[in-house]
């Protein structure tokens, strides 16, 4: 599973928005991969960020 699909799993699976460390110790990745496959997530409109520092799936 790459990346960012394990970080759009786990903002789906928590319910709530998340910052990067939070994300980080959810999916056991490096925190460099984390903040790339949101990066990504974000440039493809896939999260958003409802407020500064946390992130949830778009809707």
């Amino acid at each position: 599973m790459s990346a960012e699909k394990k970080v759009l799993e786990a903002m789906v699976n928590a319910g709530k928005p998340l910052g990067t460390s939070k994300i980080v110790e959810l999916t056991g990745l490096d925190k460099k991969d984390v903040e790339q496959a949101m990066k990504t997530l974000k440039e493809s409109g896939q999260i958003v960020s409802p407020k500064r520092c946390v992130w949830e799936p778009a809707k």
